[in-house]
Protein backbone atom coordinates (compact mmCIF):
# COMPACT_ATOMS: atom_id res chain seq x y z
CA UNK A 1 0.00 0.00 0.00
CA UNK A 2 1.18 3.60 -0.96
CA UNK A 3 1.29 4.86 2.46
CA UNK A 4 1.42 8.93 3.58
CA UNK A 5 3.60 10.11 6.64
CA UNK A 6 3.09 13.95 7.56
CA UNK A 7 5.85 14.94 9.48
CA UNK A 8 7.42 18.59 10.72
CA UNK A 9 10.51 20.28 12.16
CA UNK A 10 11.02 18.74 15.63
CA UNK A 11 8.63 16.13 15.81
CA UNK A 12 9.51 13.36 18.16
CA UNK A 13 12.27 11.35 16.35
CA UNK A 14 10.87 7.79 17.14
CA UNK A 15 7.42 8.80 15.85
CA UNK A 16 9.02 9.36 12.67
CA UNK A 17 11.68 6.79 12.47
CA UNK A 18 10.50 3.83 13.59
CA UNK A 19 7.04 3.77 11.85
CA UNK A 20 8.25 5.15 8.73
CA UNK A 21 11.05 2.27 8.47
CA UNK A 22 8.80 -0.66 9.85
CA UNK A 23 6.02 0.33 7.54
CA UNK A 24 8.56 0.46 4.22
CA UNK A 25 10.29 -3.46 5.85
CA UNK A 26 6.32 -4.77 6.05
CA UNK A 27 6.59 -3.49 1.72
CA UNK A 28 4.75 -0.57 2.24
CA UNK A 29 5.54 2.41 0.42
CA UNK A 30 5.93 5.28 2.76
CA UNK A 31 5.96 8.91 1.70
CA UNK A 32 7.34 11.01 4.01
CA UNK A 33 6.35 14.74 3.93
CA UNK A 34 6.48 18.31 5.62
CA UNK A 35 4.52 21.49 3.86
CA UNK A 36 7.29 23.57 2.64
CA UNK A 37 9.49 21.27 2.66
CA UNK A 38 10.43 19.07 -0.69
CA UNK A 39 11.62 15.85 -1.24
CA UNK A 40 15.58 15.79 0.06
CA UNK A 41 15.33 18.70 2.60
CA UNK A 42 15.70 17.56 6.29
CA UNK A 43 13.67 17.93 9.06
CA UNK A 44 15.04 17.88 12.82
CA UNK A 45 13.62 15.69 15.06
CA UNK A 46 13.18 15.57 18.90
CA UNK A 47 13.31 13.04 21.26
CA UNK A 48 11.14 12.60 23.85
CA UNK A 49 12.13 10.60 27.19
CA UNK A 50 9.91 9.29 30.13
CA UNK A 51 12.22 10.21 32.87
CA UNK A 52 10.07 10.82 36.38
CA UNK A 53 9.54 14.09 35.65
CA UNK A 54 6.04 15.94 35.41
CA UNK A 55 6.13 15.67 31.53
CA UNK A 56 8.78 14.38 29.23
CA UNK A 57 12.33 15.27 28.70
CA UNK A 58 13.17 16.78 25.16
CA UNK A 59 16.60 16.51 23.32
CA UNK A 60 18.02 17.11 20.03
CA UNK A 61 17.42 14.09 17.98
CA UNK A 62 18.58 13.23 13.96
CA UNK A 63 18.07 15.36 10.52
CA UNK A 64 15.21 13.20 8.57
CA UNK A 65 15.04 13.03 4.84
CA UNK A 66 12.22 13.86 3.25
CA UNK A 67 11.33 11.53 0.25
CA UNK A 68 8.87 13.36 -1.36
CA UNK A 69 7.34 17.07 -1.40
CA UNK A 70 4.24 17.79 0.58
CA UNK A 71 2.60 20.48 -2.46
CA UNK A 72 1.19 19.22 -5.34
CA UNK A 73 0.40 15.69 -3.88
CA UNK A 74 -2.55 13.99 -4.91
CA UNK A 75 -4.02 12.56 -1.79
CA UNK A 76 -6.26 10.65 -3.33
CA UNK A 77 -3.26 8.24 -4.54
CA UNK A 78 -2.57 7.25 -0.79
CA UNK A 79 -4.14 4.22 0.60
CA UNK A 80 -3.17 5.33 4.43
CA UNK A 81 -2.03 8.62 6.18
CA UNK A 82 0.32 8.47 9.80
CA UNK A 83 0.38 11.36 11.69
CA UNK A 84 3.77 11.71 13.64
CA UNK A 85 3.66 13.86 17.11
CA UNK A 86 5.94 15.56 18.58
CA UNK A 87 6.20 19.20 18.48
CA UNK A 88 5.21 19.37 14.96
CA UNK A 89 1.62 19.06 15.64
CA UNK A 90 1.50 22.19 17.25
CA UNK A 91 2.05 24.30 14.01
CA UNK A 92 1.16 21.70 11.34
CA UNK A 93 -2.51 22.23 12.14
CA UNK A 94 -2.37 25.47 11.24
CA UNK A 95 -1.89 24.92 7.92
CA UNK A 96 -5.39 24.89 5.95
CA UNK A 97 -3.62 22.23 3.39
CA UNK A 98 -2.90 19.93 6.14
CA UNK A 99 -6.65 20.13 7.44
CA UNK A 100 -7.87 19.83 4.23
CA UNK A 101 -5.14 16.35 3.56
CA UNK A 102 -6.87 14.79 6.93
CA UNK A 103 -10.09 15.40 6.62
CA UNK A 104 -10.08 13.98 2.89
CA UNK A 105 -8.40 10.98 4.73
CA UNK A 106 -11.33 10.44 6.91
CA UNK A 107 -14.15 10.97 4.48
CA UNK A 108 -12.49 8.96 2.10
CA UNK A 109 -12.64 5.82 5.57
CA UNK A 110 -9.10 5.45 4.73
CA UNK A 111 -6.54 4.10 7.80
CA UNK A 112 -5.55 6.89 9.95
CA UNK A 113 -2.53 6.20 12.47
CA UNK A 114 -1.76 9.10 14.86
CA UNK A 115 0.53 8.63 17.62
CA UNK A 116 1.07 11.05 20.80
CA UNK A 117 0.79 15.00 19.79
CA UNK A 118 -0.33 13.92 16.49
CA UNK A 119 -4.05 13.28 17.58
CA UNK A 120 -3.79 17.72 17.60
CA UNK A 121 -4.06 17.87 13.91
CA UNK A 122 -6.86 15.10 13.77
CA UNK A 123 -9.05 17.04 16.70
CA UNK A 124 -7.99 20.25 14.63
CA UNK A 125 -9.32 18.74 11.40
CA UNK A 126 -12.86 17.87 13.34
CA UNK A 127 -12.48 13.77 12.50
CA UNK A 128 -12.61 12.93 16.04
CA UNK A 129 -16.03 13.62 16.25
CA UNK A 130 -17.64 10.31 18.15
CA UNK A 131 -14.07 7.92 18.07
CA UNK A 132 -12.58 6.43 20.62
CA UNK A 133 -9.21 7.72 20.99
CA UNK A 134 -5.91 8.09 22.69
CA UNK A 135 -2.79 10.46 22.74
CA UNK A 136 -0.64 12.09 25.25
CA UNK A 137 -2.58 12.83 28.04
CA UNK A 138 -1.49 16.90 27.53
CA UNK A 139 -3.88 16.49 24.31
CA UNK A 140 -6.82 14.61 25.78
CA UNK A 141 -8.70 17.39 26.72
CA UNK A 142 -8.57 18.94 22.37
CA UNK A 143 -9.41 15.51 21.80
CA UNK A 144 -12.38 15.78 23.99
CA UNK A 145 -13.23 19.08 22.68
CA UNK A 146 -13.52 17.87 19.40
CA UNK A 147 -16.12 15.34 19.91
CA UNK A 148 -14.10 12.28 20.56
CA UNK A 149 -14.40 9.55 23.35
CA UNK A 150 -10.61 9.98 24.66
CA UNK A 151 -9.55 7.12 27.38
CA UNK A 152 -5.87 6.83 28.97
CA UNK A 153 -4.16 4.09 28.38
CA UNK A 154 -0.70 2.85 29.57
CA UNK A 155 2.08 4.40 27.26
CA UNK A 156 2.63 1.02 25.51
CA UNK A 157 -0.60 0.14 24.43
CA UNK A 158 -2.96 1.51 21.25
CA UNK A 159 -7.02 1.80 20.83
CA UNK A 160 -8.17 1.55 17.48
CA UNK A 161 -11.24 2.43 16.30
CA UNK A 162 -12.45 1.29 13.09
CA UNK A 163 -9.64 2.39 10.74
CA UNK A 164 -8.73 5.52 13.40
CA UNK A 165 -5.26 3.67 15.53
CA UNK A 166 -3.93 5.94 18.27
CA UNK A 167 -1.63 6.01 20.80
CA UNK A 168 -0.42 8.01 23.55
CA UNK A 169 3.85 7.40 22.38
CA UNK A 170 6.92 5.91 21.11
CA UNK A 171 6.71 3.54 23.29
CA UNK A 172 3.26 1.97 22.06
CA UNK A 173 5.48 1.22 18.94
CA UNK A 174 5.02 -2.38 19.03
CA UNK A 175 1.21 -2.54 19.60
CA UNK A 176 0.39 0.73 17.84
CA UNK A 177 1.93 -0.90 14.66
CA UNK A 178 0.88 -4.23 15.29
CA UNK A 179 -2.64 -2.55 15.43
CA UNK A 180 -2.30 -0.37 12.47
CA UNK A 181 -1.04 -3.21 10.33
CA UNK A 182 -4.13 -5.29 10.89
CA UNK A 183 -6.11 -2.35 9.26
CA UNK A 184 -4.13 -2.23 6.71
CA UNK A 185 -4.60 -5.94 6.00
CA UNK A 186 -8.42 -5.63 6.15
CA UNK A 187 -8.49 -2.31 3.94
Amino acid sequence: MKILQLVGDYAEDYEVMVPFQALKMMGHEVHAVCPGKKAGQTIRTAIHDFEGDQTYSEKPGHNFALNATFEGLDWASYGALVVSGGRAPEYLRLNPQVISMVRHFADADKPIAAVCHGLQILAAADVLRGKRCTAYPACGPECILAGANYVEVPVDQAVTDGKLVTAPAWPAHPAWLAAFLKVLAAD
